[in-house]
């Protein structure tokens, strides 16, 4: 039978994995491997993908790709608790022993030698927050899988002479999503002094997995265990000073969030790194393992390969390795010549009817294998983990069949009410009677002290009126960005991509790409930048194209100025509305992109499940602060220029006077030959044009560019009918996003791209722009 055929609740062994490529060595490197146990946990309410339990975590795949599994069905072996010894060991203190660390006849790499490190591990290990605490970064941390995009690197606290890069979480060394492809070659290419190697103590043999395989680049490496206090907690321990012998590698017991352990970990790596202690043991192959078959298919193509190797700058028994699993980049950089090639082929061929599995399968088997005797000598398990209870009471009723739509409906719903309507407008009050006061005081003052006018204008009509209505909006910014980092943080946003999934792959596009779309509610730019996290480019280019139709955080002042003005007994439909018909939008074009760009099906859904997790105040606090500072800056630069700007070409006409009839100034002569292309809609007024130019460097620019230009709100409602204003809100909503958007897109796509999507955009926005001005004069 296949693996789609098991029942809910049962276990089956696995027998054999089909598929081929990367696809298929990705799900090797996951632990579906032949004789590895699985259970049925649960199917998604729309009864596709499945959500499997294997080697202690859970994993989310596709029917379609379970049929390609073939299991045998078994009763779930029920866990065995190894016996405490009756007394917790120490871990060794350092150089302890003088087997590690030791100094005698070492050569030390020079003082003014930068130590770089590499921080490597799974995704939701507690990466990033590690980093945090090594550097005093403030990324943000989130529990969605590839969270840490980018690349951040900082000198360890203490220690200026180190720099240590925050590698994107990965499963495994193999090319199969451009987050693995990244820490490979930083890796290999960059060739840091150390890596620090951090695992998730809680599930172990999942990430021991990566850990093997950056063992084989012999790097000087230290392995961090960390979230020991959870696995302490829940009756499990880990014997440090055995798993060390058994790796050759120093391990540090630690938990990052409660900054245990950590100053060990750096006490080892710096020493690690400046000695150039490498790795005890790479080779993880037994002699005695089925005749030693894959034992003597590596050491023999090893020495084939070597002088290669050493060419290529690839260590060579990781290059050995990634060759018999059929890694084509590696085989590529070894330049090999047709004979050798062939004789690697016979090798490897040799291997596979000797060992009875196929090459890759054979050695990812061989890594699992030595994984479970580790752990069977050194780790002492625990019970379920109340983490673990915990997270599968909350999803039998945030996944479950009936009540995982309507609790994500609720969920979005409940979010935008407390912003839009309770918390956010609560602070929004606040912060308009404060600006509105200081605004008196400043305008007073200038005119006691006879200020000359046009300088009186900039001041009061230009900064306060621009920057300060901007700013106005800030708390509902952030109480938007405080919400969304917490379903983030906690693992939510996993599960919605696991619900999701069928319905978006419907629209052509994976459970995957829901995250980079909620993101964009938030702002565009992490939004595009998410997206790094699929594997797949076609699906990657169509979540950037799509991420846009999103509305983003930054249009909230625009929405909320004309809902308010114009729609006062309908605001929060209006708002609500909008956000919806962005989504059908964004819908539709991907319906058009899957039909026509973009053929094809989208890529498979093998994501793990964290638990779910109470994110640290802290994290959640950096998180805000660097948006609200994100936010200020852009007030402050960007929106500020754009305001100085527009009320200059507001204010002098084109012999650079000053001008008191505004429809002679430079703004009017610039807005008034784009203002025609506007008419179709019902707003062919040159000062909204204006606000529509200003709205691409910024889109708080738009209300702030209005209120300048029309004086008050008062005379944009007098300007304006509600017939007119539905378009203009919807053009506002879907027309090209900010710069910094189009920046993103052109950083992850070219400027081809970004081009095409500002066209795209714009096109879309005047279409359904035309549309609703066509149903607005028949209904008002």
């Amino acid at each position: 039978m296949t693996l789609k055929e098991l029942q809910i609740g049962k276990s089956a062994i696995v027998d054999a994995v089909g598929g081929a490529g990367a696809l298929r060595q990705h799900f090797l490197d996951m632990g579906l491997i032949p004789g590895a146990e699985v259970t049925l946990v649960k199917l998604a309410p729309m009864g596709d993908p499945m959500e499997l339990r294997i080697h202690g975590y859970e994993l989310t795949l596709r029917l379609d790709d379970a049929a390609q599994i073939t299991v045998t069905p078994t009763e779930k072996t029920p866990a065995v608790h190894a016996p405490v010894d009756g007394k917790m060991v120490e871990h060794p203190g350092l150089g302890e022993g003088g087997k590690y660390h030791t100094k005698e006849g070492e050569h030390p790499l020079p003082e003014d030698k930068t130590l770089t490190f590499a921080l490597a591990g799974n995704q939701n290990c507690g990466k990033t927050t590690l980093f945090n605490q090594l550097t005093g970064s403030n990324q943000h941390v989130g529990n969605f899988p590839g969270v840490t995009v980018d690349r951040k690197s900082g000198a360890i606290k203490g220690h200026p002479e180190t720099e240590v890069t925050d590698l994107p979480g990965i499963y495994s060394m193999s090319p199969y999503s451009s987050e693995e492809i990244v820490t490979r070659q930083f890796i290999i290419g960059e060739k840091p002094t150390g890596i620090i190697n951090i695992v998730d103590a809680t599930n172990i043999e999942r990430n021991l997995y990566l850990t093997m395989q950056l063992m084989e680049l012999d790097i000087p490496m230290v392995l961090a265990l960390n979230m020991m206090d959870e696995m302490r907690g829940n009756g499990g321990t880990v014997r440090i000073n055995k798993m060390e012998a058994m790796l050759g590698i120093p391990v540090i017991p630690i938990s990052a969030a409660k900054n245990e352990g950590v100053d060990e970990l750096v006490d080892h790596a710096v020493h690690v790194a400046k000695y150039q202690e490498r790795p005890g043991r790479m080779d993880f192959c037994s002699e005695d393992d089925h005749g030693g078959a894959v034992h003597r298919c590596i050491h023999g193509i090893l020495h084939l390969i070597e002088d290669h190797a050493k060419a290529a700058g690839i260590p060579v028994r990781f290059a050995a390795t990634k060759l018999v699993e059929g890694d084509p980049r590696i085989e590529e950089a070894l330049k090999l010549d047709p004979n050798e090639k062939e004789m690697i082929e016979h090798i490897i061929v040799q291997m596979e009817q000797e060992r009875g599995l196929d090459r890759a399968a054979a050695i990812a088997d061989m890594r699992f294998s030595f994984i479970q005797e580790l752990v069977a000598q050194t780790v002492v398990k625990p019970h379920e983990s109340k983490e673990q209870m915990r997270s599968n009471r909350i999803d039998q009723f945030l996944t479950g069949k009936y009540t995982a739509i309507p609790a994500f409906i609720a969920i979005m719903g409940l979010v935008f009410f407390l912003t839009f309507n309770v918390i956010g407008l609560f602070f929004q009050n606040l912060m308009e009677m404060g600006i509105d006061a200081l605004t008196g005081v400043v305008d007073t003052a200038l005119t006691s002290w006879n200020v000359n006018a046009a300088v009186h204008s900039l001041v009061i009509d230009g900064i306060f009126t621009g920057v300060g209505s901007v700013l106005s909006f800030l708390p509902i910014i952030v109480v938007l960005f405080f919400f969304l980092s917490m379903l983030e943080d906690t693992g939510y946003m996993a599960r919605v991509a696991f619900v999701m999934d069928k319905l978006l792959r419907r629209i052509g596009l994976s459970g995957r790409s829901i995250v980079p779309m909620l993101i964009g509610f938030g702002c565009t730019v992490p939004g595009v930048m998410a997206s790094r996290t699929l594997p797949s480019e076609r699906d990657r280019k169509m979540t950037i194209l799509l991420t846009p139709f999103m509305s983003c955080s930054a249009k909230l002042p625009i929405y909320s100025l004309f809902a308010v003005a114009f729609f006062p007994k309908y605001a929060g439909l209006v708002m609500v509305l909008l956000y919806f018909t962005g989504i059908l939008v964004g819908v539709l074009a991907a319906l058009l992109l899957k039909s026509t760009v973009f053929k094809g099906e989208a890529v498979p859904f093998v994501m793990e499940l964290p638990n779910y997790r109470l994110p640290g105040l802290k994290n959640v606090a950096q998180l805000l602060w660097e948006k609200a500072r994100d936010f200020l800056q852009r007030a402050f630069t960007v929106i500020f220029g754009a305001t100085i700007i527009i009320w200059f070409l507001q204010n002098f006409d084109l012999r650079l006077s000053l001008t008191v009839d505004p429809q002679t100034s430079i703004l009017a002569r610039i807005a008034g030959d784009i203002a025609p292309l506007f008419a179709p809609l019902g707003f062919a007024d040159w000062r909204i044009s204006t606000a529509l130019i200003s709205g691409f460097m910024a889109k708080e620019s738009v209300v702030s560019s209005l209120l300048v230009l029309f004086g008050s709100t008062a005379a944009l409602t007098a300007a304006l009918t509600p017939a007119q204003a539905a378009p203009l809100l919807v053009f506002c909503l879907l027309y090209t996003p900010c710069i910094a958007a189009v920046a993103s897109v052109k950083r992850e796509l070219g400027g081809k791209w970004a081009a095409i999507m500002v066209v795209n955009q714009c096109a879309v926005a005047w279409l359904c722009a035309l549309l609703v001005r066509l149903v607005a004069v028949a209904v008002f």
